[in-house]
């Protein structure tokens, strides 16, 4: 019984820290935008600047492109 009049104390300080940190955390914009991150994953930057090198780099044939399965030489 002497152990509760510790510990709900102790729970209730731990509960206000814990609301405390997650309206400081919405404050400074933690929580502003979610879509944006996960959309900026799904679109490929890559894709462009790959065409445009591919494009304008011609590869001997037989030489290994960075689309090659791994099999045979890699380049140096």
């Amino acid at each position: 019984m002497e152990a509760l009049y510790l510990l709900i104390p102790l729970s209730v300080l731990i509960v206000f820290f814990a609301i405390w940190v997650f309206f400081k955390a919405s404050d400074s914009g933690q929580f502003d935008d979610l879509v944006g991150p996960g959309m900026r994953i799904l679109q490929d930057e890559n894709s462009l600047e790959s065409k445009e090198t591919d494009q304008s780099h011609s590869l001997p044939s037989g030489h290994p492109t960075k689309f090659d399965s791994g099999q045979g030489t890699l380049p140096r």
